[in-house]
């Protein structure tokens, strides 16, 4: 198997809506068996700075007790929030699994301005515990390798 291909995708933002002064929808990240996860945000056009770009992690699925992870908050230095200029850029949150719990969950919310902010994340599992052998373990509908 090709190294880069031990790896899972999965949604954790879908493209939709804009958003203004409002959360976004996120789908939370079951980590089970990997040893990498990097989490990518792709910002579309945005008017104001992201009022919140953070991460939490729990023990359980749908832990309305969250807590922050360590190092993984956009808002505090020395890293800074998107802000209105960063249009059609990727921010990424690197987390080495190994000491974290097990559900990961990113908390996203537009800032409040007069259009608002388009945006989209996706998450890359890495490093798993057990390789995924077709398109669809690795998160692809359709997966093409070329020869």
């Amino acid at each position: 198997m090709i190294d880069v291909m031990n790896m899972k995708i999965v949604e954790v933002i879908a493209p939709g809506a804009i958003k203004d002064n409002a959360a976004f929808t996120v789908v939370e990240i079951d980590t089970l068996g990997a040893g990498h996860v990097t989490i990518v945000f792709h910002f579309g056009a945005m008017d104001i700075a992201m009022a919140v770009l953070k991460l939490k992690e729990s023990d359980t699925t749908a832990d309305g007790a969250a807590t922050d992870v360590p190092g993984a908050d956009f808002s505090v230095l020395p890293a800074t929030l998107p802000s209105a200029t960063d249009d059609n850029h990727f921010y990424a949150i690197q987390v080495p699994m190994l000491g974290r719990k097990r559900f990961l969950t990113l908390s996203a919310t537009a800032g409040d301005g007069s259009a608002g902010t388009y945006g989209e994340a996706f998450a890359i599992l890495s490093d798993l515990a057990a390789a995924p052998y077709t398109a669809a373990d690795r998160g692809f509908t359709q997966e093409l390798i070329a020869g």
